[in-house]
């Protein structure tokens, strides 16, 4: 895990995905764009999977945050795919 100081680029709304581990078989996922901080918008950019209960937290277009990012590959029908969990996100107050 990583934990960096990054820009909120955007966020997209919560939804329902299936889940073995929940006992309600579903968990609640966001998705969210996090850019790192620079004077461009050529910085490194994550796209990155919110689940359960931060997946409800709210963050706006230009918030500071201090995220904690899972960095992990899976493969699906011989493509190999690469995913960005955010484990713990925090507004970092200006």
């Amino acid at each position: 895990m990583e934990t960096k100081i990054l820009k909120v680029v955007r966020q997209g709304e919560a939804f329902s995905v299936q889940s073995s581990k929940q006992e309600s078989g579903s968990i609640q996922k966001c998705n969210i764009v996090l850019r790192e901080l620079g004077g461009s918008k050529f910085e490194n950019e994550y796209v990155c999977a919110m689940l359960g209960n931060l997946a409800a937290c709210r963050f706006h277009e230009g918030n500071v945050v201090l995220a904690t990012l899972r960095f992990s590959t899976h493969e699906y029908q011989n493509q190999v795919f690469q995913e960005i969990l955010v484990t713990d996100l925090v507004k970092v107050n200006r």
